[in-house]
């Protein structure tokens, strides 16, 4: 089954919109007719200029899941557990709807959101809208380049879109997303040496440093994740900025794609409790996850079949 466009370039500008469905009478089956129509509406958007490469990514939360597809249950889907270590907690929030707009340019991921908010009307509540940004040469509000461990080339649907293990769900991808808000302040008194020491990268020019033998371990290191046969597995990331400095609001939305849930669960296990565990990720001093939902992206063509009868 073609997947959605979970692998669409990065882009200057996203929105994260993520909603609820409401309990309206007819709630239910107007949602289930406007995320059949997405991929018009993305085209009636798009044509205005194809250059701008725009894309718009549907997931759907495990809560809705059952009421709103009829489709078998992605094999891992779950709300987002949260992880609570001696310092940090991964927090859980709700969320039946993400949708992952992303262009080159702002006003069409505007456009789009208008008429897609439009034709849903009272079937959804907003949870939260977050515009991210392109920030210079990909980095965060820290100072660093951000997604630099994703996939590429043919190694990206093997990490990100579910295949012959959960034959149902083939095509789809589960998304993970978190807002995370930063201490610039605090940042800002380290050095560049204590910066780098814990994302596990140079700043400036992103080169990558050695692992810690033991004890604390870097951001990078805490992200990687192993399974027992010692194999790496990545995900997808379409991280982006967002803030305003005149009400001091900096921060992160990190959006994972992944085609196996537990990697990113193992990840948040391994910054949160720690590996070894009490020795949590450092980043997490100076970055505090806002939200934390999961979401699976089912495949276009499954998503398309929502509206008929």
């Amino acid at each position: 089954m073609a997947p959605q466009r979970v692998d669409a370039p990065l882009t200057k500008f996203a929105t994260f919109l993520v909603l609820s469905v409401t309990n309206k009478s007819n709630a239910i089956e107007n949602v289930r007719s406007t995320l059949a129509g997405v991929d018009s509406l993305a085209k009636n958007v798009s044509i205005r200029d194809l250059s701008a490469q725009f894309a718009c990514t549907v997931g759907i939360g495990s809560d809705i899941w059952d009421r709103l597809t009829g489709f078998p249950r992605p094999s891992e889907l779950h709300p987002f557990r949260e992880v609570k270590g001696e310092k940090h907690t991964a927090v859980s929030t709700s969320g039946d709807l993400l949708f992952h707009i992303r262009s080159e340019r702002r006003d069409i991921c505007f456009e789009f959101e208008r008429q897609l908010l439009d034709q849903l009307g009272d079937s959804v509540s907003v949870i939260d809208e977050t515009v991210g940004f392109r920030y210079f040469d990909v980095r965060d509000l820290l100072g660093f380049v951000d997604g630099t461990a994703n996939p590429v080339g043919l190694a990206v649907p093997a990490s990100v879109l579910v295949a012959e293990e959960d034959t149902a769900a083939a095509g789809g991808s589960y998304i993970v997303v978190q807002k995370y808000s930063h201490d610039l302040p605090g940042w800002k008194d380290l050095s560049t040496e204590q910066q780098e020491r814990i994302i596990g990268r140079t700043k400036i020019d992103n080169i990558e440093l050695d692992d810690a033998k033991s004890g604390q371990r870097s951001h990078k290191t805490l992200t990687t994740v192993e399974d027992e046969d010692g194999n790496e597995h990545d995900i997808l990331r379409d991280n982006m900025p967002f803030g305003s400095p005149g009400s001091g609001e900096f921060g992160t939305y990190f959006i994972g794609y992944t085609r196996r849930l537990w990697v990113i669960e193992r990840m948040m296990e391994r910054m949160f409790i720690g590996d070894p565990p009490g020795l949590h990720d450092r980043i997490l001093d100076f970055s505090k996850p806002l939200t934390g939902t999961t979401f699976f992206a089912p495949s276009a063509s499954l998503l398309s079949s929502l509206g008929s009868d």
